[in-house]
């Protein structure tokens, strides 16, 4: 409760509990700010998707090289890390960005539109920074300019980590933050702390949003295989619709959230967001596969779902006279922002944005991988305004027109780069 109110606090208002940020830093900052909205340009032109980042992760490892840095690629097969060394002995933080696009086909039209296209899945399509992992890429390629140039002001380290397959490896394979930690991306050095951010296109250029503790969801994929007996269309007495007993369970799983799930203590949801089955009009097939996904922020809640799904699903099925069985894949934890860091890091970011731009938030359902780091050691996760201004109706995230506003990426270097120099040097 004591923690709770000094972030409570802090949120509303101004106080901080570090000295003025260095002009000479924030100077070099603004000189960067054509360059990184350059390489953000370059990057969303230029998308690749989860496990495949090869020329993307060429050219970050081009960059920390010609900083001087220590760089390690192939890390979690394509991600890059970059150690800058402080003058100074100290502790070491890491600040990441993601950096893989998704399977979707662009239909801005900007002068750095991707006509990227791929294939996943098996399938052509088009690929697309549209969740704005462009700009996490650039951002953080910014910071690693402006810090290296003041490596007398650095007591420790600061560890760059730039992560592949965020939006999760391709199916039989690993990938993401657990593989990154799974090969010790957080030992030699031994990071103390790890920060990152995300661009939205929902809030405003220069706000920032965050809460302490969980902040973002734990998301779980689950495939529904349901088997029933073939038959003619004309005559489906005679077999058992596949089809039918989905329809049943896909209502059946929304009675859990809105009958059974204890919403006031945190939200869930559950989305079924694939069915395949059959062939044409006339044939009623044997079976049919659902895929979707659960989202919670309750480690209790989400034990219950799954439970509930996996019972719900079996016995529909034989009500019906057919069958089901369930299959899980955990894609990520719940975010969990560390309460202490976070107020401190609050601290910072109001003297980095302005006390009235930095607002607090309720969890979201969405999910990040991030998670696995702060499974480990504390870490805080923030959200950097995207929006232009006055835009009442901005495109979600993972949408064909997505579109970030340049003007949002400078607060973004600005913040990481206190971040890391106020941690280290508190």
């Amino acid at each position: 409760m004591k923690k709770q109110l000094i972030i409570l606090l802090l949120l509303l208002s101004g106080a901080s509990t570090y000295a003025q940020i260095d002009q000479s830093i924030l100077n070099d900052i603004e000189d960067i700010e054509s360059q990184v909205i350059d390489w953000r340009h370059y990057f969303h032109e230029n998308p690749e998707l989860s496990n495949r980042e090869f020329n993307t992760a060429d050219k970050i490892a081009a960059h920390l090289k010609s900083l001087g840095m220590e760089v390690q690629t192939g890390v979690a097969k394509t991600g890059v890390v970059g150690l800058l060394k402080g003058n100074n002995p100290g502790k070491v933080v890491a600040l990441r960005a993601d950096i893989d696009g998704l399977p979707v086909t662009e239909r801005n039209d900007l002068s750095y539109k991707s006509n990227v296209v791929d294939t996943f899945l098996g399938t052509k399509t088009g690929v697309m920074h549209a969740c704005g992992h462009d700009t996490h890429i650039a951002i953080l390629m910014g910071v690693a300019e402006v810090l290296s140039k003041h490596k007398d002001k650095i007591k420790g380290s600061i560890k760059f980590i730039f992560q592949p397959a965020e939006e999760g490896p391709p199916p039989g394979e690993e990938g993401g933050a657990k593989l990154m930690v799974k090969e010790g991306v957080l030992e030699n050095p031994k990071v103390d702390a790890i920060y990152g951010l995300h661009i939205n296109s929902g809030t405003p250029v220069g706000t920032i949003t965050l809460k302490p503790e969980g902040i973002m969801a734990a998301v779980e994929r689950f495939v529904v295989t349901v088997k029933g007996k073939g038959s003619h269309g004309s005559a489906p007495w005679s077999g058992v619709d596949p089809i039918l007993i989905s329809a049943k369970i896909i209502d059946g799983f929304q009675t859990i959230i809105s009958r059974e799930a204890y919403l006031i203590e945190a939200p869930a949801v559950i989305t079924v967001g694939k069915i395949t089955s059959g062939t044409r009009f006339n044939v009623i097939p044997e079976s049919a596969e659902l895929i979707g996904t659960v989202r919670t922020l309750n480690p209790d809640m989400r034990t219950m779902i799954i439970k509930r799904m996996t019972e719900m699903a079996s016995d529909i099925a034989k009500a019906y006279g057919g069958d089901a069985t369930i299959d899980w894949q955990n894609n990520t934890i719940v975010t969990y922002n560390d309460p202490e860091l976070t107020t401190k890091a609050i601290s910072t970011l109001k003297r980095v944005a302005g006390a009235d731009k930095v607002l607090g938030m309720k969890a979201v359902t969405g999910g990040e991988d991030f998670s696995y780091f702060q499974e480990k050691i504390p870490g805080v996760y923030f959200f950097l305004g995207g929006m232009t201004p006055g835009n009442t109706m901005p495109y979600p995230h993972h949408t064909p027109d997505f579109q970030i506003d340049d003007a949002g990426m400078l607060l973004g270097v600005k913040s990481l780069t206190q971040l890391a120099l106020d941690y280290l040097n508190q």
